[in-house]
This record gives structure tokens, C-alpha cells and sequence, in this order.
């Protein structure tokens, strides 16, 4: 019998940090707290492969604000679930890094990687062990852990990874904006070379009434109403038309959430109406609800 190594981090303190300063994606969609992700099979395939690597097996996921960066997070969990996954993968935990929780209470830059640390050492040497499904941590916005962002007060903190993802104990998925990977992480090549980039573009119109589809029946069932394709469809010919400086799908989602939620507060029953997907898409868009149309 092969003896367990022994962990510096043993499974409760981790565990416990886990639990205290991360968001554990694969949990939550076992518990249903998701819509289901849709549009984005090809992009999922790619971050599955990516993962599947031995050295390079970080991801970058390069998009708009809007266009579903975060969602894929969301989405590869979903496939775990679902096992559609290869077996490497099967029962991989996703868990999102949330600089601010992680952060919060902490009075000195000491505090805050006297967290994190101890987070990333602990998975770093069980997935090197691979005694069972890797961990995969998530990670919005990160160029905002780069030095050069100067903004942050989590600057520099991807160089405590480095050590890590050079010996391949890492999975990571990144998240942000082509404007913001070209200013910030593109200028530090020891990180940048560790990624393999994904790039999100904007779903079109059909893509986007299709996800809306696939999400309706958990907006039904909070409204207690009936959403039509047609209403989603006006929904995404509105926002496009009206809501220039936003990206879809996340613009046409929170339109009709809005129009749901105006339709329920004026006591009206039945399916989704016009009447309320144009107030919404006004309201979004900041103009008088009688010019939409």
C-alpha cells in the first residue's frame, strides 16, 4: 500500500480557508444555484483540453465585459457535473479566487498572503500527489493581481503563484479583458507564458435568444409568469438596438429580468408583455420608455 504523503497544509486548515475565502463553484451547481450555460460548447472544449495538459495547462479566458467570461467558470463545472468530461477530470472541484473576501479583515499586505498562501501551497501539493480530482482555481479580473496594476491593493500577487504553475501544480483560469491582459499581464512574459488564451466573442442575436431560452424556466419559476421565444427575441432586438455601449448576452439577461420583475410589481399575470420588455429596455438604456419600439 502506497503511503499518503504528508501535506505542510493538512485537510482541515485547508479545507477550513476554502471554505472561508473562496467560492466553491462545483458545490454550488450541485446545489442548483445555477442557469444552465449554453452558447459556449466550443470554448468549454477548449478550456477541457487545455486542462487535460501536463506543463501548460492554464487558461486565459479574453473577452468584453458582458460576453460570459465568468459564466464559463460556471459552465466547466457544469460539465464535471454532467460528466462530460474525461476522466482526469471527473470530480474536479472549480473554486473561485475572491481577492476581496480573501482580503477582507486583513490589516497589512502580511495578513492577506498569510491566507492565500497557505491556500495555493495546500492545493498545489495534492494535485501534484494526484491522489484524487485536481482542484482548479478561477480568477476574475486578474490582471488586477499583476505589479503593473497599480490601482490594486492585490498587486504583485500572481507572483506567489509563478513557483506553481512553473512546476505544472497548478490549474488556473483567468478572466479578463483583451485591453486590460495586453496593459497588464502581457508585460510580465513569466506569467504571460503560463496561459494559453481563449478568445470570447460577442454571441449574435440567434445565440443569444438561445440562452436566454435555456435560462427562462428558472425566471418562470421565480416570477410565478410564462416567457415565450418571441419575448426573449424582443428582448435581444431591443437591447441591441437601444443598448449600444453593453455586450450581450449579460444586457439582454438583465432586461428581462428587469421586464419580469416590472410585470410582477404591477400585478399583471399571464406571459411576458411587450409593454414591460420596452419599459425595461428604456429604463437600461436611460431614454423615455415611448421611444422604444
Amino acid at each position: 500500500m502506497i503511503a499518503k504523503p504528508s501535506f505542510v497544509i493538512s485537510d482541515g486548515e485547508l479545507e477550513g480557508l476554502l471554505t472561508r475565502y473562496t467560492r466553491d463553484i462545483t458545490a454550488q451547481e450541485r446545489a442548483g444555484k445555477f442557469d444552465p450555460i449554453s452558447g459556449r460548447d466550443t470554448e468549454i472544449d477548449q478550456m477541457t483540453l487545455i486542462l487535460l495538459q501536463r506543463l501548460r495547462k492554464n487558461i486565459m479566458l479574453l473577452g468584453g465585459a458582458g460576453v460570459g467570461k465568468t459564466a464559463l467558470f460556471i459552465g466547466l463545472a457544469q460539465w464535471i457535473a454532467q460528466n462530460k468530461v474525461p476522466e482526469m477530470l471527473r470530480g474536479a472541484r472549480i473554486i473561485e479566487l475572491e481577492m476581496s473576501m480573501i482580503g477582507a479583515g486583513s490589516q497589512s499586505r502580511a495578513d492577506l498572503e498569510g491566507r492565500l498562501i497557505p491556500i495555493i501551497k495546500g492545493v498545489a501539493e495534492r494535485n501534484a500527489a494526484r491522489l484524487g480530482p485536481p482542484v482548479v482555481f478561477c480568477i476574475d479580473e486578474i490582471h488586477q493581481l499583476m505589479i503593473a496594476f497599480k490601482a490594486s491593493s492585490y498587486a504583485g500577487i500572481a507572483d506567489l503563484m509563478k513557483p506553481y504553475l512553473t512546476a505544472g501544480d497548478l490549474y488556473v483560469i483567468g478572466a479578463t479583458t483583451r485591453e486590460e491582459y495586453q496593459d497588464y499581464v502581457t508585460i510580465e512574459p513569466a506569467i504571460d507564458r503560463r496561459f494559453q488564451k481563449i478568445i470570447l466573442n460577442t454571441p449574435d442575436a440567434a445565440m443569444t435568444v438561445t440562452i436566454l431560452m435555456n435560462m427562462k424556466s428558472n425566471f418562470e419559476k421565480h416570477y410565478g409568469i410564462e416567457i415565450s421565444q418571441d419575448a426573449c427575441a424582443r428582448v435581444v432586438k431591443l437591447t441591441d438596438r437601444y443598448i449600444r455601449n453593453r455586450n450581450n448576452p449579460d444586457k439582454s439577461i438583465l432586461a428581462l429580468d428587469h421586464a419580469c420583475a416590472r410585470m410582477v410589481k404591477a400585478g399583471i399575470k399571464g406571459s411576458l408583455d411587450a409593454l414591460s420588455i420596452e419599459a425595461a429596455v428604456a429604463a437600461e438604456a436611460g431614454i423615455d420608455a415611448a421611444a422604444v419600439k
